[in-house]
């Protein structure tokens, strides 16, 4: 073996060509199944690579092939935000369904007369965001809830179908790449094998046993169990116009292209009836996949359209999850009842003879609405056949009336609240029936247990069981309400010591600490969920901007729409909930984004709002936002009368005519940059 010495350009350029061949190498074996290296020729290079590293340590780089296992297991797993949030999909658990989707989907784009559809199988796995930057991968995480996930990329590197380097000759600045880590089969079977010969507990089933692989703190283990990956989708955010896929199907050939693997099945198909013969194969042809796949993904072909169609409250309207029947038992019904949600959505509940089913015990089945009531003729003392939709929620799939008792009566919905005697509403627009008593004890609750719950003010102590005898006792009637609470007041409830008491108020005081976000989230606003508050904070960092923007500007917000922004315009506009905001800034909570102390720059344009426009000279688009957002502006999509400035680069659209009707003032990069630079 060579002395370490200099690094010459002869073993430079010697351990790059290593790098790259063996790149090659490792993306026939594992993303093509085509190799043309002997496995004795690979090894020996991978040997000369490794001794080059070892007596050359400069040599080393984080996409070498040497690299993919860590020598030292990680201490914990750190949280970080996606750069782009991963958002769940609706589902569908039939042709009937897919056709109800089409239809919705439809009537957001009525001038829309034909699309095609990409068709790709939904597999059993666990999602991953993977981040290159320069082409080399820095970054991989699990989706978490959407917004935040945990960062494992020495994990993720030991999966030999994901590229640590793409294969690309001139990669784009930046990539995001989302996907599905799985076990194929026969490393799950592997796997539970070496767990029973050692006497530890089996994984109940590949996606279980996927998750807790990438979440082991020592990478060498995730090795040993030979994960796979597949690619569905990609985003290039700094891309040059023109030059990027405008379709799903052409974002997967770039994908493979890349040096991804991307599932061979997927098919473009014309039109929904080839979507539904394509979803109609696969329900028996599964079974001899060499991996565990639930259904089938359905997303629109255009990127046009589905940048046009947007989002609703959680999914994206331009893609479904066709989900293959679950599990089914029969049970009977024993009563039918109904719950008041925090909305004031009366439910009706099936109360079920306890049934065995996907590994749980079900004794409760949601009924959804008055229609699905009708649609199901569901007595009490029918026979039922129950499954669990998506594997979670049990729900009654049909009625086996040729059981049914000889004596029964058709079920009514209730005319009144149960819970407050007031009359209840149902909306032409809604299939749900609706209390619209703001007083009613069952939507103070609701709001109550949501305010205190973990993704909202996370606010420990304060259950459901301790939120029933608050409202039942009259200490709390908003949500206001509970910074009032004392000790003292406290120990009158049942089972409420002194220390407990304590805790309690402790806690909620320390609420007042939770960012704007989780506030946003806890005031229970319709269509809003956690990951929609977090999107709309990142946007409007005070709940005044919020609240006095218009619906066009909240919905140009990625990932909101128009249903969502009507509701949070709506929710603004009533009196009571904007005293319910002045009650709860009186008493110390967070309604603006707290910006770091660190953060530089002056706030020389704190209340303008800025809207850009083509390419600009120097700056990137997120350079020029960046900049914008440091010095106290807000940048938004969309013209409208409250936009003061237009940034104007080259190629500028019809946002230019828009905001010269408008008399908006218009500025260059150079005038943008001089007025950043003045006093504040």
């Amino acid at each position: 073996m060579e002395t370490v010495g200099q690094i010459t350009p002869e073993i430079g350029q010697r351990a790059m060509e290593l790098r790259q061949l063996l790149q090659r190498a490792g993306y026939e074996y594992y993303v093509l199944d085509a190799p043309t290296m002997p496995d004795a020729v690979y090894d020996q290079l991978y040997r000369e690579l490794q001794d080059l590293e070892t007596r050359y340590p400069e040599l080393i780089t984080p996409d070498s092939p040497t690299q993919r296992v860590g020598d030292r297991p990680a201490s914990q797993f750190s949280s970080v935000r996606h750069n782009i949030p991963l958002y769940s999909l609706e589902n569908a658990f039939g042709n009937e369904d897919l056709a109800k989707w089409q239809e919705r989907w439809r009537r957001v784009a009525p001038e829309v007369e034909a699309a095609a559809y990409v068709c790709e199988l939904k597999i059993d796995g666990s999602a991953l965001a993977l981040t290159y930057e320069q082409g080399v991968l820095v970054r991989g995480a699990t989706r978490g809830d959407g917004v935040m996930g945990e960062e494992i990329t020495q994990n993720v590197k030991t999966i030999r179908s994901i590229p640590t380097r793409l294969q690309l000759e001139n990669p784009p600045p930046l990539v995001e790449v989302r996907g599905e880590a799985f076990l194929p089969l026969t490393s799950f079977e592997q796997i539970n094998r070496e767990r029973e010969q050692a006497g530890e507990p089996l994984f109940a089933n590949p996606r279980n046993a996927a998750a807790g692989t990438l979440r082991q703190l020592d990478s060498r283990i995730v090795a040993r169990r030979k994960l796979d990956f597949f690619a569905y989708t990609l985003h290039i955010p700094e891309g040059e116009p023109g030059s990027l896929p405008r379709t799903q199907y052409d974002n997967l050939e770039l994908l493979q292209a890349m040096g991804f693997r991307v599932n061979p099945e997927r098919q473009l198909c014309a039109d929904l009836a080839a979507v539904q013969a394509y979803c109609d194969r696969w329900a028996t042809a599964r079974t001899q996949l060499p991996y565990m796949t639930d259904g089938v993904v359905v997303k629109l072909n255009s990127l046009d359209l589905q940048e046009r169609l947007g989002f609703t409250q959680k999914f994206p309207r331009w893609a479904i999850a066709l989900k293959y029947p679950a599990e089914e038992a029969p049970t009977i019904v024993e009563k039918i009842g109904v719950n008041v949600g925090r909305t004031g959505a009366i439910t009706p509940v099936a109360e079920l003879k306890p049934v065995q089913l996907a590994g749980t015990t079900v004794s409760r089945a949601t009924l959804h609405n008055r229609d699905r009531i009708a649609e199901l003729d569901i007595r009490q003392g029918d026979t039922v056949i129950v499954r669990k939709a998506g594997e979670i929620i049990p729900e009654v799939v049909r009625v086996l009336y040729e059981l049914r008792p000889a004596v029964t009566e058709p079920y009514q919905m209730p005319t009144c609240c149960p819970e407050c005697g007031q009359p209840v509403v149902k909306p032409e627009d809604e299939a749900v029936t609706r209390c619209i008593n703001a007083s009613c004890p069952a939507i103070l609750r609701g709001a109550l247990t949501h305010w205190a719950s973990r993704d909202a003010l996370d606010i420990n102590g304060l259950g459901e069981k301790l939120v029933l005898q608050l409202v039942d006792t009259g200490l709390v009637h908003s949500v206001a309400e509970l910074y009032d609470l004392s000790v003292d007041r406290l120990l009158h409830l049942e089972r409420m010591g002194k220390k407990s008491a304590e805790k309690l108020v402790a806690a909620i005081g320390q609420s007042k600490s939770q960012p704007w976000a989780r506030v946003l989230y806890g005031l229970g606003i319709r269509h809003v969920g956690s990951v929609n508050a977090q999107t709309l904070s990142d946007r409007f960092t005070t709940v005044e901007q919020l609240a006095q923007a218009e619906v066009a500007e909240i919905a140009s917000v990625y990932g909101i729409g128009q249903e969502i922004a009507q509701s949070v315009s709506q929710w603004f506009q009533t009196p009571a909930n904007r005293e319910l905001i002045q009650r709860l800034q009186l008493v110390g909570l967070q309604f603006e984004t707290v910006a770091s102390p660190t953060t530089p720059g002056n706030r020389v344009l704190t209340g303008k709002t800025f809207v850009i426009t083509g390419t600009l000279p120097t700056l990137k688009r997120e350079e020029a936002k960046a900049l914008i957002q440091q010095a106290g502006g807000k940048v938004t999509d969309s013209i409208s009368k409250k936009t003061d400035y237009l940034v104007v680069g080259e190629e500028a659209g019809s946002k230019l005519e828009k905001a010269q009707a408008l008399g908006i003032t218009q500025l260059s990069e150079v005038a943008l940059l001089e007025l950043l630079q003045t006093e504040p």
